[in-house]
């Protein structure tokens, strides 16, 4: 792996970083206040970063997108880690998986979605099932030529502002060595759907304007034509999305960490006690020397794992180390630099207190700390037989 960065690499950075910070930041206090995005303001960042060439960047580009390798678009999100979900959403990086689909399928839900003119939300969680996804308790049952959905679905992320939602749902069953397990199938659903009711969500401390929704499913008729990929193979196409996933969340924690530092370092340099720099205590030097360890070393870690796929090596457990090292040194980063800037961490007249409790949804949501340490040490015992 080299540790350098490429021209390409560089200019995607530094454009996207300008673009965060020009565009971005200036809008990030109203959506603090209000809990909201404007939907004219989310088109219109939609519309820059389309002149800009970003949008749809993860997707190839022989379905029209960017075409970005993993490394490079790792690093894209990395700093859109720096800015609010609600804002970096409308950056545009529709679901890759949609490339799977049939070329009518393609027709009408991926390249509008490449073009910015549609946008889709992913629907797999559920009150029941969360990292357990065989447990998921929505059902299709065919019926003729269609299926019929039941069920509910909730935790799903701008569900408020999608245009079609790719549903997970049980279609039957069939015998493993462990057992019976659930046959797992995606289907697209578009909004407005008879059956289908999109829902106000939960009210949660992290991440204000990127809004939660509750999905629920009546009786709802889809044409088989709706499958995405093959019946049954909803599991697989899971599985290996919430890798990249993972990935993503590894890539947006390093960011904001990293932005959440600066401002600890430019506060130890400028705010004074007893006289002198806070920075001058080693109380707080030693602090600013761990975080920027941790910061450094969940850095190398996500873009090693970036690479790793590129390469065409087994990454599944090193984006799972990723997720994990990345999430929780930005848990350990604005905790403490909550306590370095003292009480006014805690005021919203700085972003410090908007990272610390933006952070905590990062250890849960794409899978949790738990689940990460599984999926890492079971990719240890299981060569072993053990």
């Amino acid at each position: 792996m080299e540790f350098g960065l490429n021209a390409e690499q560089q200019l995607i950075v530094d454009t996207v970083r300008s673009f965060v910070e020009n565009e971005l930041y200036p809008l990030e206090a109203e959506v603090e206040r209000t809990g909201s995005l404007d939907p004219d303001i989310g088109k219109e960042i939609e519309k820059k970063v389309i002149d800009l060439g970003f949008y749809a960047a993860n997707i190839p580009q022989e379905f029209g997108g960017g075409g970005l390798d993993t490394l490079s678009f790792t690093l894209l999100e990395r700093e859109l880690g720096r800015t609010s979900m609600a804002l970096n959403h409308h950056f545009g990086r529709p679901s890759a998986i949609l490339c799977a689909g049939t070329d009518e399928q393609k027709e009408t839900y991926l390249y509008p979605s490449v073009r910015g003119e549609r946008m889709d939300c992913l629907a797999i969680t559920e009150p029941d099932a969360g990292s357990d996804v065989r447990s998921m308790r929505t059902i299709a049952r065919k019926d003729g030529d269609d299926y019929i959905l039941n069920g509910t679905k909730h935790f799903i992320s701008h569900a408020d502002i999608a245009d079609f939602a790719i549903v997970f749902a049980a279609t039957g069953s069939d015998e493993s060595p462990r057992g019976t397990r659930q046959r797992i199938t995606a289907f697209l659903v578009d909004r407005g759907t008879p059956g289908f009711e999109i829902k106000d969500g939960y009210q949660s401390v992290s991440h204000r304007g990127y809004n939660n929704c509750i999905l629920t499913f009546d009786e709802c008729r889809i044409p088989s034509t709706q499958i995405l990929g093959e019946e049954g193979a909803g599991f697989d196409i899971v599985n290996t999305w919430l890798f990249g996933t993972r990935l993503t969340v590894a890539a947006m924690s390093v960011g904001r960490a990293r932005r959440a530092f600066d401002l600890c370092l430019d506060w130890c340099v400028n705010r004074k006690q007893f006289g002198q720099a806070i920075g001058k205590f080693q109380g707080t030097s030693f602090k600013l020397a761990d975080m920027v360890t941790e910061i450094d070393a969940a850095d190398f870690l996500t873009l090693s794992a970036a690479w790793r796929i590129d390469q065409g090596l087994e990454a599944d457990r090193h984006c799972s180390q990723a997720k994990l090292f990345a999430t929780e040194t930005l848990a350990r980063v604005t905790d403490d630099g909550v306590q370095i800037f003292g009480g006014m961490g805690l005021m919203d007249e700085f972003p410090m207190e908007r990272f610390w409790r933006d952070a905590r949804v990062e250890r849960i949501w794409d899978g949790t700390s738990e689940i990460q340490r599984h999926i890492i040490s079971r990719s240890l015992l299981r060569p072993l037989e053990a």
